[in-house]
């Protein structure tokens, strides 16, 4: 389910970031920090909340490993291609949301599921988080600390990240 649901970023940037319609799809926000401030899973008190509901991801899980690499490989060469013939829209509708994003603002928000959920996925067959491209893995963590800096303060964040003595319980962007 957990590859699946990371497989769909792809699916999703594809699909979303091609489709017309997003001058009409609620407010353009500013940047993606807002579509994380903005989003309902962001504040959910627990997993089992509605707003996080996994049915799709476990529905295409169903299907089977080769199903879902076929997918994601697919989505995979047509996001090349689109990204190379310029063809993806400079404004991007997400409709669970409600809002749009600048398409760079959009493309950011896959990849921070991208890389969070990469993580988790690692974590959770016991193999090492794979080494992402230095320009995408910063993009992540600017993105990253800029939000646990506005939610938990800058000392807090400074502590977490340098002193291992005085790291809070919890530190996380979300």
């Amino acid at each position: 389910m957990l590859a699946c649901h990371l497989g769909k970023q792809l699916i999703h940037a594809r699909d979303l970031a091609t489709a017309t319609g997003g001058e009409d799809g609620g407010d353009l926000l500013p940047d993606a920090a807002e579509h994380y401030r903005r989003a309902a899973w962001v504040t959910t008190p627990d997993l089992d909340h509605p707003v996080n509901d996994r049915s799709r991801s476990e529905e295409e899980a169903r299907a089977g490993h080769d199903a879902l690499c076929a997918r994601t490989r697919q989505a995979v060469v047509d996001l090349e291609a689109l990204i190379g013939s310029g063809s993806l829209q400079d404004v991007v509708a997400i409709p669970w949301q409600g809002w749009r994003l600048h398409r760079a603002d959009f493309l950011l928000t896959r990849t921070v599921e991208i890389v969070v959920h990469s993580d988790d996925l690692a974590r959770s067959v016991g193999i090492p988080t794979p080494i992402l491209p230095r320009d995408t893995f910063g993009a992540v963590l600017r993105l990253l600390t800029d939000l646990a800096a506005e939610r938990h303060g800058q000392a807090e964040l400074i502590s977490a990240l340098s002193r291992r003595e005085r790291m809070p319980a919890t530190i996380s962007a979300f």
